[in-house]
């Protein structure tokens, strides 16, 4: 009797949440806020708490979720009406790339790190900042990425030809001041060799650049710390 009861229980509480998720919306699907995420991962807490013990009330669990769902449509409604309460709740866009240069204090508003950043400019198939002209953070956390025009050039600075012969993404040389020294033995290269290329750029100090990297042509991008 006890795993029929389990069984019918379970069944209910599945149609129930997927109800109460298809109520709040496909929006739940799509893109999931933060305030979107605290509610549904409330439901599932609430819905296990009901199927752990088969002796408490459907209603202790049906009543919660219900309020829960009704607060989500509620403040959907609100935020639709009033730009101010949706920015409250879902957060603004951050623009962490403009124009080709990395915004530092937005990153660190977000505690979004360089890796954050490489990685999400990869799932876009962007593989070089030197050919970004927005990257925005998105309330979701997705990052939404404008590529430049003519970007085989753009922002780029070039070194004499045949200095590298490196084959693949461009490697990071310096992140947030820090020099990647397995990056430099990839291409067969030195600190010494590296201060002279930012030095002839007019940095003195590899503390200056926020993020360098170069491509296999031999393209530099340098960031530098504002």
């Amino acid at each position: 009797m006890d795993i029929l009861t389990i069984f019918l229980r379970t069944v209910l509480i599945y149609f129930v949440v997927f109800l109460m998720l298809r109520i709040m919306g496909k929006r739940e699907i799509g893109k999931l806020s933060l305030f979107d995420l605290v509610i549904s991962i409330m439901i599932a807490e609430i819905a296990v708490f009901v199927l752990e013990d088969s002796r408490k009330p459907l209603m202790d669990g049906i009543i919660p979720m219900a309020t829960l769902v009704l607060i989500q449509v509620v403040l959907a409604y609100i935020t639709l009406k009033s730009r101010t309460i949706r920015v409250l709740f879902d957060g603004e866009p951050s623009v962490l790339i403009k124009n080709g240069e990395i915004n530092r204090e937005e990153m660190k508003k977000h505690r979004y790190n360089l890796d954050d950043l490489m990685l999400q400019l990869r799932q876009n198939r962007v593989m070089n900042v030197a050919d970004v002209e927005f990257a925005i953070l998105e309330p979701s956390g997705k990052l939404s990425v404008v590529e430049k025009e003519g970007k085989e050039t753009a922002g780029q600075h070039d070194l004499p030809k045949g200095t590298i012969r490196y084959e693949g993404l461009p490697l990071p040389l310096i992140m947030d001041g820090k020099v990647q020294d397995d990056n430099l033995d990839k291409i067969g290269k030195t600190r010494f060799w590296l201060k002279n290329q930012l030095q002839a750029k007019g940095l003195k100090d590899f503390k200056e650049v926020f993020y360098c990297s170069i491509d296999h042509r031999g393209r530099f991008f340098i960031d530098k710390k504002r």
